[in-house]
């Protein structure tokens, strides 16, 4: 039992021998004491005052006294600050803690539970390699699928590949029109680079023979927009004079600037409906039709450059540890729900409009009307996600299923799972959206089609060799292998990566800093990375022998600087437990951090292999050795590898 339950205890166990007052412990609030106070430990005593009918300062002395002489392997001091009981542990609390813990590499995780959870992350397009804000979802959605585990759940990691509709067409119709035949092994570009390449392309021409259609919409001429979009592009432009209008009117620069950025608006609206009159826009929707139909030369290439795509992102997977136990495919699954559909209008939850659209009414949950299924009966988007949430809880029967998925899509799975209650899917409650912000750079958001997507692969490339300049600059590689140091840099280039990524709060944006991420003196993981390369080089030094006091000796007496290791040591088990209640990884590596802070403290004010006493010499190595081992589990549950030597 971690100390704040062991204080919880105590303090209920007091309060009901001393009182008859039964309390229950989660009720008993325990915070660590301020820094301007003595104490290790504070008991909140305001909720107990007026049911016992005392003073703050009398039940809290009348407290500390009884803990005290009931526990005094726990306490060794009280005060008493208004309504606070600051309680000081014993430092044979401590002591025991450490000699318990010291040599349990498994220490801070639980045993199984008997639940399962399910972790949905990654999800690529394959018409396109991974990016930066892939390498954020990968990470977030592997780390917290080990920190589920670290917590005794049974996991179950997945990937869905969107693998069907009109963006694979874009890929697979510039790879016809400008490929001439490439393949991954005649150009020596990776698959997914490749097929990324067609997409830009593709991209590239489509501005091409957009510009002139948008140029003569605005002289007048609309003959080569669609019959059916042209209701469409009369009211957008119609808008437009609308607006332009209105901003002469206007002299505030905010009232200026808000109709301006609508204008964009609306011109876009333009752009994609000259987009969609293009002989190439045209073409790539012919496409999707023949793959849905079938025709036999779209499937054959449609299979041939998707396996492109798999070879390569198979490659980035491995490079940054992302596993999964289960891969769906939009192309089996694009169907799913239609029979959820019909059972849906049968109890009621849909409804079909004059169209023959079936809809779902969420007003009454504050959000608006949702189409469900086409007038031509084909699925939509949610009805696959619909039929996926209940074939998963088929396979799997996890108790909760989690959807790692950028902020864009928080309306989406507010709507799957209001669906799925209603029509009362066992799967429904447990499904949970991780909703995390997107990745940005200096210069702004970052497009596919325009090309101004860092790609993973370049990023990791960019990381290692930063990581190799950067040990250089330091000049302490002797002694390394040319293969040990090709190990190394990948270790701390990673590393840096994903703990950059990490450590901000799933929920913000961010903007990231290739320059800022290997810094031995930051907030980083070669920060600690170092700390655990330092304990390491203590152990190599000096064979560790455990070390148990007999019953004569005296327990030694902990200095500040040890106590503080200990400690934040003894917090890793709620630490683990944290985070997976705030849903984030962002606390195991502020925790991480502050352990190699407080290690960093120890070891600079205390020798370990020189200490003054025997004792001392062995409670250090114990200490060192649990402080290695909390670097070590804390970093994994990140996907980050802590090295041997730095």
């Amino acid at each position: 039992m971690d100390i704040i339950n062991q204080i919880r205890t105590a303090t209920a166990k007091v309060l009901l021998d001393n009182y008859q007052y039964k309390a229950d412990d989660s009720a008993i609030a325990v915070n660590e004491t301020k820094p301007e106070f003595e104490g290790d430990y504070t008991v909140v005593l305001f909720s107990f005052v007026k049911p016992l009918k005392k003073s703050p300062e009398g039940l809290g002395n009348e407290l500390g006294q009884a803990l005290i002489a009931a526990h005094p392997e726990l306490f060794s001091a009280y005060n008493v600050i208004k309504g606070f009981l600051n309680l000081t542990i014993a430092d044979s609390r401590w002591l025991s803690f450490l000699k318990e813990a010291h040599a349990d590499a498994s220490f801070g995780r639980k045993p199984s539970n008997g639940r399962r959870v399910m972790v949905e992350y990654s999800s690529p397009n394959t018409n396109k390699p991974l990016h930066l804000g892939h390498l954020r979802n990968n990470f977030l959605g592997w780390s917290i699928a080990e920190i589920y585990k670290a917590n005794g759940y049974d996991i179950v990691k997945t990937c869905i590949a969107n693998d069907r509709g009109i963006h694979i067409c874009k890929s697979m119709l510039a790879w016809q029109l400008f490929g001439n035949g490439a393949t991954p092994e005649s150009t020596g570009i990776k698959g997914d680079h490749l097929v990324g390449d067609y997409y830009v392309l593709f991209g590239n021409e489509l501005k091409k023979q957009s510009r002139p259609i948008v140029e003569a919409i605005y002289q007048g001429d609309t003959s080569a927009v669609a019959e059916s979009d042209l209701t469409q592009l009369h009211l957008h432009l119609s808008k437009i004079k609308e607006l332009e209008a209105l901003v002469e009117t206007k002299k505030d620069p905010k009232d200026i600037e808000s109709i301006e950025a609508k204008i964009l608006e609306q011109r876009a609206e333009v752009k994609d409906i000259a987009d969609n009159a293009t002989p190439i826009m045209q073409a790539a929707k012919q496409m999707l039709v023949d793959w849905e139909a079938g025709k036999p030369e779209v499937i054959e290439l449609w299979k041939k450059m998707n396996s492109w795509v798999y070879s390569g992102f198979d490659i980035t997977y491995k490079r940054i540890g992302s596993d999964f136990d289960k891969t769906y495919y939009e192309s089996n699954t694009y169907l799913l729900g239609k029979e959820l559909v019909e059972q849906g209008l049968k109890k009621g939850v849909f409804f079909r409009k004059e169209d023959g659209s079936v809809w779902i009414d969420l007003t009454a949950d504050g959000l608006d009307q949702k189409i469900v299924q086409r007038r031509d009966g084909t699925a939509v988007y949610i009805t696959q996600d619909i039929g996926l949430a209940v074939k998963k809880y088929e396979e799997f029967h996890s108790d909760r299923s989690i959807y790692v998925v950028g902020d864009e899509q928080n309306y989406h799975f507010k709507v799957l799972k209001l669906i799925c209650q209603k029509l009362e899917l066992p799967s429904a409650d447990g499904i949970f959206h991780l909703s995390y912000g997107m990745v940005e750079l200096p210069t702004g958001r970052m497009k596919t089609r325009e090309g101004t997507v860092v790609d993973a692969d370049d990023i990791l490339d960019e990381m290692v060799r930063e990581a190799e300049n950067k040990t250089s600059e330091l000049g302490k590689t002797d002694g390394f292998t040319p293969e040990e140091l090709k190990d190394l840099y990948d270790i701390i280039g990673l590393g840096a990566l994903k703990f950059f990524l990490l450590r901000v709060d799933a929920k913000k944006k961010m903007i990231f800093n290739p320059e800022e991420s290997i810094d031995l003196h930051g907030y980083t993981a070669a920060f600690i990375q170092f700390a655990h390369a330092r304990i390491k080089s203590i152990f190599r030094k000096e064979n560790d022998e455990p070390y148990t006091p007999s019953s004569e000796e005296a327990l030694p007496t902990l200095t500040p600087q040890e106590k503080a290791l200990i400690v934040i040591a003894e917090k890793y088990p709620a630490i683990i437990e944290q985070a997976v209640m705030d849903m984030s990884p962002s606390v195991i590596t502020a925790y991480a951090f502050n352990v190699a802070q407080a290690f960093n403290t120890f070891v600079n004010q205390h020798y370990i292999l020189k200490a003054e006493t025997l004792e001392k010499r062995n409670l250090r190595l114990q200490l060192a050795r649990l402080t290695a081992n909390i670097l070590s589990s804390s970093m994994a549950l990140l996907g980050i590898r802590v090295p041997e030597r730095m």
